[in-house]
């Protein structure tokens, strides 16, 4: 639990550094930037090549898809039988479905399940959220958004080829047979260890939360959805393949993670819920530090 009370200190400095002249508005978008093309690529290369292949490998990268599919069922659904607007489901359908698998995930797997866990979090991510984000979010909003063009399919191939932890996952799986040079490897250790600081501190600094009366009823179903049910669905597909306790735990636990914050900005920019949707993400992100405790106590039980 050390570990957790590091990432809230982390946060309290990213909201305090807010308040500093020093620090211009675009800080939280620097620290994300250095995070996508450094650190996390890092951390990638350092921890794939530790991961045993076994025939449940599939389960962390298919799971996250099942549960998208489930979801934009039920956001459907709830803007049918409560009426919502068209632009609030078109933003629950962009950004529910995906969790903050990565910047949030891989810090929280880490705090409670220790760096053998991340391995399994990293394939939920890369090829469950990060695909979606790339793919499904990207042409949702585009659907919903009446002014932007959808993308093109060589447009959605060429983003995830090009994404930097895409590439090292891809180098990391080709090297794993082979030893780092161990000067390498300090390098690796040295810049994946900057990666749960800067990040949390960057959402620390970008920590907003705004409401509107209207958005209340959308936002508690999203809320419900994300942090309750999604992870319950997750444990329930995973019971049908008796997995390892550990892979079971730590997808569970990814599940559970609040609403993704590159989800969320492709939403505003498309012109989806502009009040809900910040709502959802800032929201989301300050009651996970309750649920996913609570959800890490049951899964010891459970288990």
């Amino acid at each position: 639990m050390e570990n957790f009370a590091l990432v809230l200190i982390y946060l309290m400095i990213g909201a305090l550094l807010r308040r500093l002249p020093q620090f211009p508005q675009d800080t939280g978008l620097v620290l994300n930037q250095y995070v996508l093309f450094v650190a996390l690529p890092a951390l990638v290369l350092q921890k794939i090549p530790l991961l045993e292949f076994s025939n449940q490998l599939w389960l962390p990268a298919i799971t996250p898809w099942v549960l998208l599919v489930i979801v934009a069922g039920l956001v459907i659904l709830a803007g049918k039988i409560w009426h919502f607007e068209k632009t609030t489901v078109g933003a629950l359908l962009v950004v529910l479905p995906l969790g903050n698998t990565s910047f949030l995930g891989f810090p929280m797997v880490e705090a409670f399940f220790g760096e053998n866990a991340l391995p399994f979090a990293m394939i939920y991510d890369q090829a469950g959220s990060f695909v979606a984000l790339a793919t499904y979010s990207t042409i949702l909003a585009a659907w919903y958004n009446p002014n932007a063009a959808t993308p093109t399919t060589g447009q959605m191939i060429k983003r995830i080829l090009t994404f930097p932890s895409f590439i090292a996952l891809a180098l990391a799986l080709a090297l794993k047979s082979w030893p780092y040079p161990t000067f390498f490897s300090l390098v690796l250790d040295s810049l994946a260890a900057t990666l749960v600081p800067v990040i949390m501190i960057a959402v620390g600094f970008q920590f907003r939360l705004q409401l509107d009366n209207k958005d209340t009823k959308p936002l508690i179903f999203a809320l419900g959805v994300k942090l309750f049910l999604m992870p319950l669905l997750a444990l329930g597909f995973l019971r049908l393949f008796q997995p390892d306790a550990l892979l079971l735990q730590v997808v569970v636990f990814e599940a559970a993670m609040p609403p993704m914050v590159s989800a969320g900005a492709i939403a505003i920019g498309a012109g989806l819920a502009l009040r809900l949707v910040p709502a959802l993400v800032g929201l989301g992100l300050l009651l996970s530090f309750i649920s996913l405790p609570l959800w890490y106590a049951l899964l010891q039980l459970y288990v």
